[in-house]
């Protein structure tokens, strides 16, 4: 999979390193960095509406941020740009292949950590969701408890009369028997 990725990259930007008729190595980094954009699939701007007639114009939405392997790329070009600046252009075909390998394994490594912060975000939900049905069958017992509570006083209650009952029976038999 990755020798399908890599192989028309490689191949786009060698064409571009051989039609390159200048020796500038930040052009060639800057026309080496376009292509690399332009290969990763980015999404295309919403048209803006046209401004209707109002008596206060509606502030235009803030355009949406790069995507982050966009700005990842962008950063790894800048990190990389010392090294390439005294290398002979236009770049041999080993080492335009070694740097798309190395931006490549980047992304990939990218693509981990965010894999890695997504499993650790369904980790918290699981956890909070845990949390959450054992506050419940806490609540539960709290509620089963009191419940028995209210049982045992109903009891105790019952018991009560009875001793009551009883009371009244033996006094009106000590009543009647005198």
């Amino acid at each position: 999979m990755l020798q399908l990725i890599c192989l028309p990259c490689v191949f786009l930007i060698r064409q571009t390193l051989l039609k390159q008729k200048s020796k500038k190595p930040l052009l060639l980094l800057l026309r080496l960095l376009l292509l690399l954009l332009l290969l990763l699939p980015l999404p295309l701007p919403l048209p803006l509406p046209l401004p209707l007639p109002l008596p206060l114009p509606l502030p235009l939405p803030l355009p949406p941020p790069l995507p982050l392997p966009v700005l990842l790329l962008l950063l790894i070009v800048l990190l990389l740009l010392p090294l390439l600046l005294p290398l002979p252009l236009p770049l041999p075909l080993p080492l335009l292949l070694l740097l798309l390998i190395v931006l490549l394994l980047l992304l990939l490594l990218l693509l981990l950590l965010l894999l890695l912060l997504l499993l650790l975000l369904l980790l918290i939900r699981l956890l909070i969701r845990l949390l959450l049905l054992l506050l419940l069958l806490l609540l539960l017992l709290l509620l089963l408890l009191l419940l028995l509570l209210l049982l045992l006083l109903l009891l105790l209650l019952l018991l009560l009369l009875l001793f009551l009952l009883l009371l009244l029976v033996l006094l009106l038999c000590y009543c009647y028997c005198y």
